[in-house]
């Protein structure tokens, strides 16, 4: 059956990675261990300004560089277990931000395993989501660097992997320099990130 409108999926089953290539909806959705997570309301103005701001820094600092950055909606096909067949992958995400320093894991579709660096923009609605379920899913998957951004605090909680779990290196909350593990010799700046009000 073509899948054109997300109300035709049921909510109880688990899909696949290959499930997923047949919808034709034209909403971005993610997976999450085979259960469809339904897109929360467009994001906000300031949240794609902020996404620009760190998307544009980022862009800038890695040209040249082996490591490439990416926003959404690009597909990141987490999975623990090296390169499965589309019928054994479970978990779809669209980060706002990733960057990916391995180029082996990149193709056509998108990132296949763990980018080294992800940031989510919290927007109403996905804050459970980023906080919660993402932030255990890319633990579980190895992501090396997690940033969340919470707009309306002008905050970035950054979290390193450290022996398989997170950790809370740092919150900024005011101008000054945000330095990026997964880069060494990178800070992003509290002010470039929240510019644009």
């Amino acid at each position: 059956m073509l899948i054109t409108d997300l109300s035709q999926l049921d909510p109880t089953k688990t899909y696949t990675y290959a499930d997923y290539l047949t919808w034709r909806s034209g909403e971005f959705v993610e997976l999450i261990k085979g259960k469809l997570i339904r897109p929360v309301a467009g994001p906000s103005r300031m949240h794609q300004v902020y996404s620009g701001n760190i998307f544009s820094s980022l862009h800038t600092y890695l040209k040249g560089h082996p490591c490439q950055v990416y926003s959404a909606p690009f597909d990141v096909r987490l999975t623990t277990s090296g390169a499965n067949g589309d019928e054994q992958i479970l978990t779809v995400v669209q980060p706002d931000i990733c960057v990916v320093c391995d180029r082996a894991k990149l193709d056509d579709r998108g990132c296949l395993g763990a980018p080294d660096w992800i940031v989510e923009i919290l927007s109403p609605g996905n804050t459970a989501r980023d906080t919660r379920s993402k932030f255990d899913l890319y633990e579980e998957s190895g992501v090396l660097e997690y940033w969340i951004v919470f707009p309306g605090l002008k905050t970035v909680a950054c979290y390193v992997l450290d022996q398989n779990q997170y950790r809370l290196a740092a919150e900024y909350a005011a101008p000054g320099p945000i330095p990026v593990a997964t880069l060494p010799g990178l800070a992003l700046e509290w002010t470039d990130i929240f510019a644009g009000e």
